[in-house]
């Protein structure tokens, strides 16, 4: 009777953790915090970016976002971090242009940009400003193509993050005006404007989210879009293509990444919440009014996308021979 009554009792003990596992295993994603690692420090347009995203993300999702910045490397210490990540969807990335310029930058990266990653999509389009610091004195790029020419190596530039849009488009720019200008690199966005601000640089690029409260209080001048279109923020702002380098165009992505493989129902849902944001009429009229346009695209599209920039970079960079390693 005794063997008989601890059989039972295993059966049921046995079940009952059977039971609670396979709900917990049920349970649909998310039922924990997502954490969102941001590839750039705060204050940027990236990590402005991430901020409203994450608002609208908790609401969708039920969770809470929570964001994690992790500048450095030019963005490769935050993306080795999500490569490295399990991929189960509680873990993602907000990247940028950044992503699209690396692998032409490093011999070698610690994860591949394609292979290591599921693409959710794109969350914003951003447009660039050429500033430079007030005292200088251009107001145009005409104007500072000139100076730079007069005096070969004597204005410098702020770069913040290697291969991000400020590296990128004063290096372009160097190129096609024919100039020499001298890279000083900051750690992140609000270092490279603090830079420019405190004129220990001339000029830099900078997107618009993070550069345009700075020029609407006159701490900074922008004389050009980098962008290949004017921006509705500033529609007298002429762009640097229509300034005499045509072609030009340093425009900015930002984008959600999650780790390869993880699986196609939750990157459905991660997309869902991001659409969500970028159909939003209020959120998109707050971003245009800062230059950034939100579009949202299917991760088949994002996939497709991220590969025509990669491979759009390396022509710009191969042209330029910019370096990182």
């Amino acid at each position: 009777m005794r063997s008989v009554l601890h059989l039972c009792l295993s059966v049921f003990i046995c079940g009952s953790i059977g039971a609670v596992s396979i709900r917990a295993h049920a349970q649909p994603y998310p039922n924990k915090p997502v954490r969102m690692i941001v590839i750039s420090a705060p204050g940027g347009s990236t990590d402005i970016l991430s901020r409203t995203l994450g608002h609208t993300m908790t609401e969708a999702l039920g969770q809470n976002i929570v964001l994690d910045n992790k500048p450095g490397g030019g963005g490769i210490i935050a993306t080795e971090t999500l490569a490295k990540a399990p991929p189960d969807g509680y873990t993602i990335l907000m990247s940028n242009t950044s992503h699209s310029v690396l692998p032409s930058l490093h011999k070698k990266l610690p994860y591949d940009p394609i292979k290591d990653f599921a693409p959710v999509s794109l969350v914003a389009l951003t447009h660039s400003l050429l500033l430079v610091n007030p005292t200088l004195p251009v107001k145009s790029v005409k104007d500072l193509i000139d100076l730079a020419r007069a005096q070969p190596g004597k204005l410098n530039y702020a770069s913040g993050t290697t291969g991000a849009s400020a590296h990128f488009g004063a290096e372009l720019l160097k190129l096609m005006a024919k100039v020499i200008i001298v890279q000083v690199p900051y750690k992140g966005t609000a270092g490279q404007l603090t830079a420019l601000i405190a004129n220990e640089v001339q000029m830099s690029f900078v997107t618009m989210p993070s550069a345009l409260p700075h020029v609407q209080a006159g701490r900074l001048r922008a004389i050009a879009i980098g962008s290949p279109r004017r921006s509705p923020s500033l529609p007298d702002l002429p762009t640097v293509a229509e300034s005499g380098l045509p072609g030009f165009d340093v425009g900015a992505w930002n984008g959600i990444l999650a780790p390869a493989g993880t699986p196609a129902t939750i990157i459905a849902k991660l997309n869902a919440a991001i659409v969500k944001m970028t159909n939003d009429p209020v959120a998109k009229e707050h971003a245009s009014s800062q230059g950034a346009e939100l579009i949202s695209n299917t991760p088949q599209e994002f996939t497709v996308y991220i590969k025509a920039q990669i491979a759009r970079f390396a022509q710009v960079v191969k042209a330029t021979g910019m370096r990182a390693d």
